[in-house]
């Protein structure tokens, strides 16, 4: 099992990373988390066009999803197309909203490239993961993922401010890879977004063997976040997310 991160920028692309997006494999099955502005282009850096099998949307705001209308050009239009439509778990409203945004009708949509299946708290199998997903806390209807396969498990947490969900969803994960969005200051906005300290602190109550900080907005200092990170009282590895990196889960060590 192996998770690749093509785009760790919170909020909005940054100058070195596009929005959220990562792909996770195994088996040869290639599970796509978040499709966020921009992530298509850098996606094609390590994956080819056509290599996604399935993708999972934790919610619908821009940052984690708007790329799917990009893909839908790639999957409809090449000259080596169309492709088999392939599922996409997101929430209930995705199909209307994503049709909004690229500017089509509510029929057909997107549906012509893609098989919307609605998300809701509970397990499914995608491929070869065994997919649980559970209600965050964030301003939309928002989900994090936990990922397993092989004996091997990581979480992440979409969008998210504090939640005892998280905690559960991500006990003795292997990895998780949790946003960290605000420096580590007094009165940040609650239900929201998480700071290093505080996804650390998740990590250690989690008792996760690993810890990859994502969601990284750009007119903050990521190096002060990981800071406050590794002063939250967590004992294992802690990295900062960076477009390229990729993690076996079998091996990995910070």
């Amino acid at each position: 099992m192996k998770l690749t991160i093509i785009g760790c920028s919170g909020s909005f692309p940054g100058p070195d990373s596009p929005a959220s997006c990562y792909v996770v494999e195994a088996d040869g099955f290639r599970l796509l988390l978040d499709f966020g502005n921009g992530s298509l282009g850098t996606l094609q850096r390590f994956f080819g066009l056509y290599d996604v099998d399935a993708i999972c949307l934790s919610h619908l705001h821009a940052d984690h999803c708007l790329d799917i209308c990009a893909y839908h050009v790639v999957r409809t239009y090449s000259p080596h197309g169309p492709f088999a439509r392939i599922p996409v778990h997101a929430p209930a409203d995705a199909p209307r909203r994503l049709a909004a945004a690229y500017g089509m009708p509510e029929e057909p949509g997107l549906e012509t490239a893609f098989d919307f299946v609605p998300l809701s708290p509970g397990v499914t199998q995608i491929g070869p993961f065994e997919v649980t997903s559970a209600l965050m806390n964030h301003p939309v209807e928002a989900y994090g993922f936990r990922v397993s396969a092989g004996g091997r498990s990581l979480a992440y947490s979409g969008d998210t401010g504090e939640t005892p969900e998280l905690v559960r969803l991500a006990k003795d994960v292997d990895l998780l890879l949790c946003e960290a969005s605000f420096l580590d200051m007094p009165d940040l906005p609650p239900d929201l977004h998480l700071s290093g300290r505080q996804a650390a602190e998740t990590a250690a109550k989690a008792g996760a063997g690993s810890l990859v900080l994502t969601h990284l907005v750009p007119w903050f200092d990521s190096g002060q976040i990981y800071e406050s990170a590794l002063r939250a009282g967590y004992t294992g590895p802690i990295e900062l997310a960076r477009t390229g990196a990729a993690y076996d889960l079998r091996t990995f060590t910070a």
